[in-house]
């Protein structure tokens, strides 16, 4: 068997069409950030080049007006002064033998934007403006602005055009009577709401002709009230398949809907059942999208013929060499993104430039490049963790002689706790991949070594202390009562845990002992039956934007648990913007107790004594877990400071506050990139 073709499907050239593509990977749209930043059209350029292996990269949303922009000022491309800057990007990627098309994107209501335009004048609940309704002269000359964009982005040199009509975005604020409460001939029955979005891709196929594609994003499960029909949406695909769209990418979910769709704990490929039955629609090809991360999946997509190609957009922020890695066999050597959010779309929602976890230098290839050192190190590091790990494969790969000390049996630090969680076990990847990394890297792994100053005195020129955490335990009495036990015992088996349960600590750990405990082990949390009941998802597709009226059936919690945490906040405070709210809710759906502003006061054989809002309460355990926090472990430091080793310190052995894997990475990648 020719190992090029294991994933034949995926790698299967497919006509667009007049353009063709060289595999069936889309890589899905992404704003960066880099769209407004001075010099982003040149780190832009790079940063497309290098993923110009799969068959289609979609740029980030780029609007066709001022009112569009997603912020005031923001990336739009309305003239030939802007054409001329892209310019950069398509020569780029061409030069790659990439194919490239431009997003082209409406914000309407979601704009952060004061001078915000929707059909109706009804606020978003997730943007501070209320946009203004608008006038029927204004929907004629957003239709011109959609097609003039779509010429421009031609002379720009794009491959074509995706127009976004999902996401909860203009367009589809148009089709959903959420958003659309007009009674005129925009708006009322589902006709009349589908005729703007309609009329835009008319537009740009009679601007555009033959010479690109026309790829529309279509929201095929809005998944919020009074979101479109199933049928509405069928009628809609099948009407731009009439207008001459060259194919349709799917959409599952608006930004504002309280359902996750891209997030760790939804499936894998947990929506592709619907592309299928929209395939069963039309006859122009369908692109399937949200959560596919790994080669395998893809292909067993394309196999089953829920889609006719794959949009990954992550994924490709993970490793821009993907879809090359797919093609020549090399699926090992793929950095898997592992849907957790904090360096990318927690980033954009913030105001940073898009990166990544798992790979730091996403977002920066132009201008953090690994070179070559001048002078080769040979540098020790001390930990397998999440800083280790990132570290020593930066400085491999820059051609220093590394040696990774690690006292587990295996890689990957708190990832190895993390993988336990319920939605989760995708963390266990990372520990895969960079295993695979630094022994392709010639680095040096010893697992099983707890390591010593007499292993690194005289032998290396400098030592890395990546050693991480240890528990922080608070001030109190009864620690050592046989009902209390750390979160690294949990988490590694070494207690049983009974049926009732304090978790002391409100912060990323304790919400991950939470989930792990609230679920009986049998219940499969990736099985997306069990995800659409859940959630209440109407797998029937009968229901209006997909939730109207069903109710979510959650599996029974086997214990009972608390959360108790000294701030008076929200537990999670610190987690990232598009993840908090879901763990929120996740535990309201398992019935976990949270109680916040406590004062804990001594653990004895009745239980945990605290004071609840001045009053002295107590509360009995069958185990209190203690996720209170964590604490440098740089035991080694004095050692090797005595004997004058040059050492230093990165991730939780430096700085354990408010540390996340998304820290650890970066400043072990950080450290090597500065050697």
């Amino acid at each position: 068997m020719n190992k090029a073709h294991s994933f034949p499907h995926l790698m299967m050239p497919v006509r667009l069409g007049a353009i063709d593509l060289k595999n069936r990977i889309i890589m899905g749209s992404m704003h960066t950030g880099l769209e407004e930043r001075p010099g982003g059209m040149q780190r832009l350029a790079e940063f497309y080049r290098q993923r110009s292996s799969c068959g289609l990269i979609v740029t980030g949303g780029i609007a066709p007006n001022e009112a569009g922009a997603i912020v005031a000022g923001g990336a739009r491309l309305s003239s030939p002064a802007e054409a001329s800057r892209h310019r950069r990007i398509t020569d780029a990627v061409h030069e790659a033998n990439g194919r490239i098309v431009l997003q082209i994107l409406h914000s309407g209501r979601y704009a952060f934007n004061p001078r915000s335009v929707a059909p109706s004048a009804i606020q978003s609940p997730i943007t501070p403006f209320a946009p203004k309704a608008m006038t029927e002269q204004e929907i004629f000359d957003t239709i011109d602005d959609f097609g003039h964009c779509a010429a421009l982005a031609l002379e720009a040199g794009y491959d074509g055009v995706e127009v976004m009509g999902s996401e909860g975005y203009l367009l589809n604020q148009f089709t959903a009577p959420r958003t659309n409460q007009r009674d005129d001939p925009w708006g009322g029955d589902a006709t009349r709401r589908m005729r703007f979005p309609l009329q835009v891709a008319e537009k740009i196929r009679a601007v555009m002709g033959n010479r690109g594609i026309l790829m529309y994003r279509l929201s095929i499960l809005d998944l919020v009230e009074d979101g479109s029909t199933f049928d509405e949406i069928c009628t809609m695909a099948q009407r731009l398949e009439e207008t001459g769209t060259d194919v349709i990418n799917t959409g599952i979910g608006w930004h504002e809907a309280r359902i996750p769709t891209i997030a760790a704990m939804v499936p894998p490929g947990g929506f592709s059942w619907v592309t299928r039955q929209l395939k069963l629609h039309v006859t122009i090809p369908v692109v399937a999208s949200n959560r596919i991360n790994d080669a395998a999946l893809a292909e067993s997509i394309l196999r089953n013929k829920d889609a006719d190609l794959v949009s990954m957009a992550r994924p490709l922020l993970a490793d821009a060499q993907l879809a090359a890695k797919i093609e020549h066999n090399a699926q090992d050597r793929i950095n898997t993104c592992i849907a957790c959010n904090q360096a990318c779309l927690d980033f954009t929602f913030s105001g940073k430039a898009t990166s990544c976890l798992v790979n730091p230098g996403a977002g920066r290839e132009s201008i953090d490049i690994v070179q070559r050192a001048h002078r080769p190190l040979r540098l020790a590091v001390v930990g397998g963790g999440p800083a280790g790990m990132s570290c020593a494969a930066t400085a491999a790969a820059a051609g220093h002689e590394v040696v990774l000390y690690e006292s587990a049996d295996q890689l990957g630090g708190q990832f190895l706790m993390a993988m336990r969680v319920p939605g989760k076990s995708v963390y266990g990847e990372v520990a895969r991949y960079y295993h695979q990394e630094l022994k392709r890297l010639g680095c040096r792994v010893k697992l099983n070594h707890r390591v010593t100053g007499n292993d690194l005195i005289d032998r290396f020129d400098r030592v890395v202390l990546a050693t991480g955490v240890n528990p922080r335990l608070p001030d109190m009495e009864g620690l050592d009562h046989p009902s209390v036990v750390d979160y690294p015992g949990v988490f590694n088996n070494r207690v049983e845990i009974g049926a009732k349960v304090l978790i002391l600590g409100g912060g990323g750990i304790g919400i991950d002992m939470a989930h792990y405990l609230a679920y009986d082990p049998s219940y499969q949390q990736e099985s997306v039956e069990n995800f659409l009941s859940e959630w209440g998802i109407d797998p029937t597709l009968k229901a209006r934007g997909g939730i109207a009226g069903i109710r979510p059936v959650y599996p029974p919690n086997p214990r009972d648990i608390t959360i108790l945490q000294r701030s008076s906040g929200k537990i999670g405070a610190h987690l990232g913007k598009t993840t908090a709210w879901i763990h929120r809710a996740m535990l309201k759906h398992r019935k976990v107790r949270i109680l916040a502003g406590i004062t804990y006061q001594r653990i004895d054989h009745d239980g945990l004594h605290i004071l609840d809002q001045g009053k002295s309460r107590v509360l009995g355990a069958d185990h209190i877990i203690l996720c209170t926090g964590q604490k440098p472990e740089n035991s080694l430091l004095p050692v090797l400071q005595h004997q004058h080793v040059p050492t230093d310190l990165i991730g939780g052995a430096d700085n354990a506050h408010q540390l996340n894997a998304q820290k650890a990475m970066q400043e072990g990648w950080q450290y090597a990139m500065a050697l």
